[in-house]
């Protein structure tokens, strides 16, 4: 039986400030292509606890050859004999995690501290009536890209260095338990897929909890990806992440939110690209109003002014829009506001 591993700093009074726990992708850890309420956690946590997760990325077909000169965990290809992919869902999930006292209804504070990246390699697909275009390409590609740790690019076939900016297309809690189990590809309220690439270490996202526990799971690393992921895929790769996760009490949320070090992102999700602007939008300008007291009319015209409307991504079923604001600009109609 699985048991994670956990380690602890006491203080010199001997009272414990921090607790970590490590919990790695292997056959025991991971649920492949599904979120369910229904799944048993892997280990419980207290809030404010850190979390060290692994993960990897890749079905049978998309490994390389074995003669190259990758390196590919052992956790990946005993995963791919012992997991069963469910609802024909191809993103391999670490988790859940628990954390005690959450309660559905409350918000997940989860705090990135680190990506690192897992593989010395990741992979890129172009698959047939797939992608934002997928009546133009007759032919299905898969490309393996060496990933330089040490200088932090991607050498793609051709010779472009690309600079590496690793995050997880993938950070959920679970889905509510009545939608029962449900496919890993769309992103939802819960988050899931989002494919945000804004999300990246020194970030930290808040999700709305459906399920007492919060339930949350990682997976799908990306170790570069443009806005939209338009031929489906980045640069798909295992990553290592260091997540603190909080519960929180004073919040309410219908749709993920995001802050960075100097943004704030309202996010939303839907088939169609234009009713995801008009969820996200109206988001911002509800955190307008809540954190500078401006009126609704005022904090429309300030989303027109100096807010970024974005495309997350247009391949995953449902579409994704976040719309990003300048933090300067909150601290400012505060100040107006008084």
């Amino acid at each position: 039986m699985y048991r994670p591993r956990r380690s602890s700093y006491q203080g010199r009074s001997g009272a414990k400030i921090m607790q970590t726990y490590r919990l790695d992708a292997g056959p025991d850890t991971v649920h492949w292509g599904f979120f369910d309420a229904a799944l048993k956690p892997l280990v419980t946590i207290e809030t404010g606890d850190t979390v060290v997760i692994s993960t990897v990325s890749g079905t049978p077909a998309q490994m390389p050859d074995a003669a190259s000169r990758f390196r590919v965990p052992e956790a990946l290809p005993a995963i791919h004999r012992n997991v069963p992919q469910r609802l024909n869902g191809p993103h391999i999930l670490t988790g859940p995690i628990a954390v005690r006292g959450a309660r559905a209804g409350q918000v997940l504070e989860v705090r990135i501290r680190s990506i690192e990246l897992h593989y010395d390699w990741g992979y890129n697909v172009i698959r047939l009536l797939a992608g934002a275009l997928p009546d133009d390409f007759q032919t299905a590609r898969i490309i393996h890209i060496p990933l330089d740790r040490t200088r932090m690019i991607g050498k793609l076939p051709w010779g472009l260095e690309l600079s590496l900016k690793p995050f997880f297309g993938i950070m959920a809690v679970a889905p509510p338990p009545a939608w029962g189990p449900v496919a890993s590809p769309p992103p939802r309220r819960n988050g899931g897929n989002m494919d945000n690439k804004e999300l990246v270490a020194g970030t930290t996202l808040y999700l709305p909890i459906h399920v007492d526990g919060a339930l949350f799971s990682v997976g799908d690393g990306h170790a570069a990806q443009g806005d939209g992921e338009v031929c489906i895929t980045a640069i798909e790769t295992g990553l290592v992440g260091t997540f603190e996760l909080h519960v929180r009490t004073d919040m309410a949320l219908e749709w993920p939110l995001a802050e960075t070090p100097t943004h704030v992102i309202t996010m939303a999700f839907d088939p169609d690209l234009d009713d995801a602007v008009v969820i996200a939008l109206r988001d911002m300008i509800k955190l307008i109003c809540a954190r500078t007291g401006i009126s609704r009319e005022d904090a429309y015209t300030l989303c027109s002014l100096a807010a970024d409307l974005r495309v997350t991504q247009v391949v995953n079923g449902a579409k994704g829009i976040h719309v990003m604001l300048d933090k300067v600009h909150l601290r400012s109609a505060a100040g107006a506001a008084r």
